[in-house]
């Protein structure tokens, strides 16, 4: 095929294991430097910097400088691509390590580029259009007027959340759940007010969002599901 999209250069990029290693890494949501994911894809400063150009002129990435250092961070585009891909491959089989004691921990809350998946992602967007709060129209998620209470009601402003470059809602394939969870603009906002609230934080060197004992039973009382067993 001459015409059309060439999404053989996009699977040549992600195909690399080197850089799909960066690109996994970056999924956590972090600006990292060129050294930072050199270390993490296991390759020399030089080959990573290749890697990074190449990444970016495919548009999967976003640079930014302060002062003398280089950031490198997904485009916003690129997480929802790479979730999607990654729920393929687990959905096949195609597995790079068996589970490892990390996993639980991934499988049940873990960051996906800035908002909320595994089973809890998966199960808060299960109760909020159980509840009424989030209704599909067509491929598109919309925040119904008791949905916006709700979460007026978390002290989140929701008015506050409008962005002309990014929905509101938008559902993201959850690659261990192989259902959606929760992303756009509140999904981002809902996962910093669990940071910020002290609910849950961030594993150091890993993607898993580990809840509180107390910010679990909120938000098992915040989300909850019908049948659902708690997690």
């Amino acid at each position: 095929m001459k015409e059309g999209p060439d999404i053989a250069r996009i699977g040549t990029l992600i195909g690399d294991p080197a850089r799909a290693n960066m690109l996994t890494v970056l999924m956590g949501g972090e600006a990292l430097t060129a050294s930072e994911l050199a270390q993490a894809a296991g390759v020399s400063l030089p080959t990573a910097s290749a890697h990074l150009s190449k990444l970016e002129d495919g548009g999967l990435l976003n640079q930014r400088k302060q002062g003398r250092h280089r950031y490198f961070a997904l485009a916003p585009e690129t997480a929802a691509l790479l979730e999607t891909i990654m729920g393929f491959a687990a959905s096949r089989g195609h597995l790079r390590h068996r589970p490892g004691p990390k996993d639980p921990a991934l499988r049940q809350a873990r960051i996906c580029y800035d908002h909320l998946a595994g089973d809890f992602g998966v199960r808060m967007l299960d109760s909020l259009f159980e509840h009424g709060a989030i209704e599909a129209d067509g491929e598109a998620l919309d925040l119904t007027a008791r949905g916006k209470t709700f979460i007026c009601d978390m002290g989140i402003d929701v008015d506050g959340l409008a962005s002309p470059r990014r929905p509101l809602c938008k559902a993201c394939l959850d690659w261990s759940e192989r259902r959606s969870h929760l992303a756009g603009t509140l999904g981002k906002a809902l996962l910093a007010h669990f940071l910020e609230t002290g609910l849950a934080r961030r594993q150091p060197g890993s993607r898993a969002i580990l809840f509180t004992a107390k910010g679990k039973s909120r938000f098992l009382a915040l989300f909850p599901v019908k049948d659902a067993e708690a997690a």
